[in-house]
């Protein structure tokens, strides 16, 4: 019979948990729900949901577990990568967002406004060293513009952005987007607004909708 096109999009999603200013997080509460939501939504043709992981916002005390859970989703699709079609998408969340925001690059600095939830607080430092000076740019091998574009003709408030600040957000980004060069995968992120901005079951359509774009642009 042979295979019917190209194997199926599997997409591994991470969020966070609260920090600083931030008592609860939308993105805990999304990436904590996703799997039973796609289960009564019904996961659309050729899209896998992976892994779903809540990550501690902090950022070189994380690295390990992020590192650990990249490796480990990589390793479980049971694939060599150049086979397979990965997509690391993570959640954050931008507290003065209006609306949705699809991150194009991550930036190689680390200037925490405010302490991790590890207490560290860099400023100015690289996230890689070995990747040169904190102008050096990551960015995303996923059509943003397209990913935008598809989101917004579903009715959501979203846009395309360049900047996805110096925090934990971007430190993850950049760190994921390494991995993701280095292994033949692809990596995304996407910054939501608070609750009381877009409300919860508008944000899990949200998500749910991204997973159905990202497979089709893939």
């Amino acid at each position: 019979m042979g295979s019917e096109g190209p194997p199926a999009v599997t997409v591994h999603v991470t969020g966070f948990k609260k920090f600083h200013g931030v008592a609860e997080n939308p993105t805990e509460t999304i990436v904590s729900n996703l799997q039973d939501y796609m289960k009564k939504k019904g996961t659309p043709k050729g899209l896998i949901l992976g892994s779903c992981t809540v990550l501690d916002t902090a950022g070189q005390g994380a690295v390990g577990p992020l590192y650990q859970t990249l490796q480990s989703a990589l390793n479980n699709d049971g694939s060599d990568s150049s086979n397979s079609r990965i997509i690391w998408l993570h959640f954050g969340v931008n507290s003065g967002a209006t609306r949705f925001a699809i991150e194009q690059q991550a930036v190689n600095e680390a200037t925490f406004r405010c302490p991790d939830e590890m207490g560290w607080k860099p400023q100015k430092v690289p996230i890689v060293p070995a990747d040169g000076p904190i102008s050096r740019t990551r960015k995303t091998c996923l059509p943003v513009e397209e990913i935008t574009k598809a989101s917004a003709k579903m009715g959501y408030e979203v846009m395309s952005s360049d900047d996805a600040g110096r925090f934990v957000c971007n430190y993850v980004y950049y760190h994921s987007l390494r991995f993701a060069e280095q292994n033949g995968i692809k990596s995304l992120f996407v910054h939501v607004p608070l609750f009381l901005t877009i409300d919860e079951e508008t944000q899990m359509q949200f998500a749910a909708s991204l997973l159905e774009v990202l497979a089709s642009v893939y």
